[in-house]
């Protein structure tokens, strides 16, 4: 006797999909699909499962749509790689290019993203509501020399119990800092109350 049930409104026949372990019965049966856009990645060559693409790029003769096939072809007689840039589109961008060279040009530009980034460099600077003339043109001096050698400026006004009612006191000092400073470094905010303190950023002037 063949196995059977009667599907009602009020009741729907359960899922036969498990729901423990599905990742790990499917295995490499999952979607690829699915794991490529959670990993962000690509499909090249083979990979592309759309029986249409649309070819863009500068190193193809008639840019536009086509047969998956004809994309592959062409990819080929390039010595290239036929590369899915955009998956949602329909039909998907693709763009023939040297897969590996443009992966390898992107690894190196983020390698010098973070060399460039673990290199920047931030110089405290502290001043008191009533600095003296003295002692700003001191701490100016010191400023910019962190501003020449590359380094960012953290300048800011420290208040102590009741004289953070002179606050509007320290912002005239921050920004006068700011001013002296402008042949080597520019502010990336107006200064900011945080607590007992004000404090503005000081970057460096990029380099001719």
């Amino acid at each position: 006797m063949e196995d059977f049930f009667i599907a009602t409104p009020f009741k729907k026949p359960l899922p036969r999909k498990p729901i423990n372990g599905a990742d790990r019965q499917n295995g490499e049966n999952a979607s690829k699909t699915n794991k490529r856009d959670q990993d962000g990645e690509v499909r090249i060559n083979e990979e592309i499962t759309a029986p249409r693409v649309r070819l863009v790029g500068d190193n193809i003769p008639e840019p536009g749509i086509c047969n998956l096939s004809a994309a592959m072809r062409l990819a080929e007689e390039l010595q290239l790689d036929l590369v899915e840039i955009s998956a949602k589109a329909d039909p998907p961008v693709c763009k023939i290019m040297d897969y590996q060279k443009f992966l390898y040009q992107q690894k190196k530009k983020a390698k010098e993203m973070k060399a460039n980034a673990a290199k920047v460099v931030i110089k405290e600077i502290r001043f008191g509501p009533n600095t003296d003339e003295h002692d700003f043109q001191f701490k100016l001096k010191h400023a910019q020399e962190f501003l020449s050698e590359g380094a960012k400026v953290k300048a800011y006004v420290f208040f102590r119990g009741r004289s953070i009612l002179f606050s509007d006191q320290g912002e005239k000092l921050l920004l006068r800092f700011a001013v002296e400073l402008e042949d080597y470094g520019r502010a990336e905010q107006m200064p900011k109350l945080e607590g007992k303190r004000m404090i503005m950023m000081i970057a460096p002037l990029k380099k001719k």
